[in-house]
């Protein structure tokens, strides 16, 4: 591989951490983006990579994601990221592993705060919190800021689909706008069930077909397999999965008016950004639309709010998209572009 500083997503990290347990198993990437605003925050996930660089790549992309998402959520928080590597695709994490990362987290000494990502919960949050404090997204009792990230995700993407359908499309409900879901999961879900309560036509695709065809099902949408979603003809396309998929060739394909979803680095590429503006397709940016879920756990770790604290700021996520687009169009640059440039200012790299 070659030396970490030499990759492309390479972003002046303060920190790439490459741990090994040898008793355990466990192998992990912690990547520190920066701490100019506070400890870096962010999930760890557990994942199986074709190799090892795809996986650092990974934790940088991410971590940078971090960063930009705390700034731009007004959270007194830099960016980090864990990623534990598992052997195989559909491999279970173990209880010792857990108890490894918890420890490599704690020789950090608070500089990452790790909380809830794929292939986590919040019971394997409590393991790793055995050894660690500077940990988050742990049970808490009713009313509290914490828990599960995932319905709080969601809720700050479906405020920010409902902003995005009414500048592209003029509406001011989502009675009768097509949106497609890709990835049905605890995000994905969570979207789909308030769309359809607003009686939004949904099609969703999911890489586990029998779960996209039982929430069709459940909510009177329509299920495809999980590589035509992008492609199909829709008001809203609302990515919800692995990031990435946002390429030259998918772009080319997309027939929506809107991207708007909570897939962390959707795009492939920067210049994937000026292509979705060229096609006239308003875009969301990621890290803007999906920050719900560090709210909730950012907040619990800094003991800064409740609940009701975490919805009020999540109800501002719109806002700070309405400020991207409006400055997009008198800019004439990408919303991309846009959000990077102010997310990077307000780290201290602009």
């Amino acid at each position: 591989m070659s030396a970490v500083w030499d990759l492309p997503d390479f972003d002046d990290h303060e920190g790439v951490h490459l741990v090994c347990d040898p008793a355990s198993g466990m192998r992990a990437v912690i990547a520190v983006h920066s701490t100019t605003l506070g400890p870096a925050a962010g999930g760890v996930r557990f994942w199986h990579y074709a190799d090892s660089v795809d996986a650092v790549t990974d934790a940088l992309r991410l971590s940078r994601g971090m960063s930009y998402k705390n700034a731009m959520a007004n959270l007194p928080l830099g960016g980090g990221k864990g990623v534990v590597l598992a052997p195989e695709a559909g491999a279970t994490i173990s209880e010792a592993q857990l108890i490894a990362f918890g420890d490599a987290v704690e020789s950090l000494g608070g500089r990452y705060v790790t909380a809830e990502d794929v292939g986590m919960s919040e019971a394997r949050m409590k393991v790793i919190a055995t050894r660690t404090r500077h940990v988050s997204g742990l049970p808490v009792a009713g009313g509290g800021a914490g828990g599960d990230p995932g319905p709080f995700t969601a809720l700050g993407i479906y405020l920010g689909v409902r902003a995005a359908a009414r500048r592209a499309l003029g509406v001011e409900t989502m009675d009768g706008v097509h949106v497609a879901i890709q990835g049905v999961g605890s995000v994905g879900g969570g979207l789909a069930r308030r769309l359809a309560a607003d009686g939004a036509r949904l099609t969703l695709a999911d890489v586990n077909a029998d779960k996209a065809t039982a929430l069709a099902a459940e909510l009177g949408g329509h299920a495809v397999a999980a590589e035509e979603i992008l492609a199909v003809s829709a008001d809203v396309v609302s990515p919800n999965a692995l990031g990435a998929i946002l390429t030259a060739d998918s772009i080319a394909a997309l027939d929506c008016r809107v991207v708007a979803g909570g897939a962390n680095n959707q795009l492939a590429t920067r210049a994937d950004g000026d292509r979705l503006h060229a096609r006239g397709i308003l875009y969301a940016p990621d890290y803007v639309i999906n920050a719900g879920g560090i709210i909730n756990v950012g907040l619990e770790y800094l003991g800064q709010g409740d609940r009701a604290e975490v919805e009020a700021r999540i109800a501002m996520i719109p806002d700070r998209l309405i400020e991207i687009w409006d400055e997009s169009d008198r800019s004439r640059e990408p919303s991309s572009a846009v959000a990077d440039r102010i997310a990077q200012g307000l780290i201290g790299r602009g």
